[in-house]
């Protein structure tokens, strides 16, 4: 019999493959997800240029991450439509919209936050 720590960090090495293989299927085959990933990568730094406040820094990057895995949760459902149906069907399109409006809601929310926490202190380093 395995011991209970062995048979947990077997499953943990697994699911990271796994995690791997998503990332990069979507890196591959998702535009969406790309772009998002590169604004990101821009936005992160910017966020930590800045200097903000701890807690404010943190929630931008946690939001920065929940943008992409509502992009990666968005590309998962969408291939699971597709695997399911090949014809136009309503539910179908409406999974897929409500998939969309969830990235977009994160951005929104994203974009928000980072606009009332890091806007100001970005304005007065753009104007020193």
């Amino acid at each position: 019999m395995k011991s209970t720590t062995a048979f947990s960090m077997v499953r943990v090495v697994r699911a990271m493959r796994y995690s791997e293989k998503g990332f990069r299927s979507a890196w591959r085959d998702e535009a969406a997800f790309r772009q998002e990933l590169a604004l990101m990568a821009l936005m992160a730094p910017l966020t930590l240029w800045l200097q903000l406040p701890r807690l404010d820094t943190v929630l931008l990057l946690a939001l920065m991450g929940w943008v992409l895995a509502a992009e990666l949760l968005n590309s998962g459902l969408e291939a699971v439509v597709d695997i399911a149906t090949s014809e136009l069907q309503p539910l179908a399109a409406k999974a897929k919209d409500c998939g969309s409006a969830a990235v977009f809601v994160a951005l929104l929310v994203f974009f928000g936050a980072w606009l009332a926490l890091a806007g100001p202190a970005l304005w007065v380093r753009l104007m020193h």
